[in-house]
């Protein structure tokens, strides 16, 4: 198939153009210079010149807790353009088969058990990140109701839980925990600080995955399309609390340091865990462990930033 790949310089787009390199799919990935996704226009014109058989919506304005509190109208505003533009020119030029990543930001606040796939606007989101959720709610609802416009149109969401991983983002400004996590306990020991600050008091609880087993998810899905659910969670099924993030991360660099507890800072939902039946139903499951994964992420971390 030819594929169209949008996002590919960002962190899911180059693990997926990674495992997929040598593969029997053409691949093609633009980069943002290349196609504009803010711009209707040349999004139509794009699509209308290289018509993909199949699209995979992985681009977005994305950041952390930091970035999402401070700019809320842009991470909205780009999002929505970004999932808007791709759905309508993918439709345009006739594409029937269109895999859109969707976001556990999607899902309601102040949920203790794992979050399913039909809870998608049930209740409040969480303000730290509601710019962002309502636009990717938005271009998931869009990718729903394309079927209203071509009845060929097979436009199906992935919602992935939080991933890290090779080709982060490790600046705390725009990363998200874990790549932030390890880039201050790196600096911390190297440094020789004895303790690391931790946002609230570590008991809020994530689900992160590595990002090279969601890349081998979405290939699973590609290569075997009319299978995939029109919407589903893809995750590990567990979480662990921030103070075990960090623990788990300060381990693994041979961190032998304490941490400090700010309390007068946000730290979103209290839990954000993906409920993964459709998942495990479809037959999938990923491989690496959080030590191999947060190990993996610190050689990336230590090559690509010369440290």
């Amino acid at each position: 198939m030819k594929i169209l790949l949008t996002g590919g310089s960002g962190m899911v787009g180059r693990n997926l153009q990674e495992q997929l390199r040598g593969g029997h799919h053409n691949l093609i990935a633009p980069s943002s210079n290349e196609l504009d996704l803010t711009s209707l226009s040349t999004t139509l014109d794009y699509l209308r010149t290289h018509k993909p058989d199949l699209v995979v919506h992985a681009a977005g304005r994305v950041g952390g807790i930091q970035a999402n509190m401070q700019e809320p109208f842009r991470y909205f505003v780009e999002n929505l353009d970004m999932g808007r533009n791709i759905i309508c020119a993918a439709l345009d030029a006739g594409v029937t088969k269109l895999i859109n990543l969707g976001s556990s930001c999607m899902y309601p606040r102040d949920h203790n058990e794992a979050l399913r796939e039909e809870q998608i606007l049930t209740g409040e989101l969480e303000p730290t990140n509601e710019g962002y959720a309502l636009a990717k709610i938005a271009t998931a609802k869009l990718c729903e109701y394309a079927k209203c416009v071509m009845q060929s149109a097979q436009y199906k969401t992935i919602i992935p839980c939080n991933l890290y991983g090779r080709f982060d983002k490790f600046d705390p400004k725009h990363s998200h925990l874990l790549p932030a996590i390890i880039e201050k306990i790196h600096r911390a020991k190297s440094e020789g600080i004895e303790k690391v600050e931790i946002w609230g008091d570590g008991s809020a609880r994530r689900e992160f995955m590595y990002a090279g087993d969601f890349a081998h998810a979405l290939i699973s899905a590609i290569d075997d399309f009319d299978s995939i659910p029109s919407l589903m969670n893809v995750g590990l099924g567990q979480d662990f609390s921030i103070k075990e993030y960090y623990e788990a991360v300060a381990e693994v660099l041979g961190y032998k340091g304490g941490f400090i507890f700010d309390t007068t800072k946000p730290v979103g939902m209290a839990r954000k865990l993906v409920n993964i039946e459709r998942q495990t139903a479809w037959g999938w499951a990923p491989k690496h462990s959080l030590q191999d994964g947060i190990a993996a992420t610190y050689q990336y971390y230590l090559q690509e930033y010369n440290v």
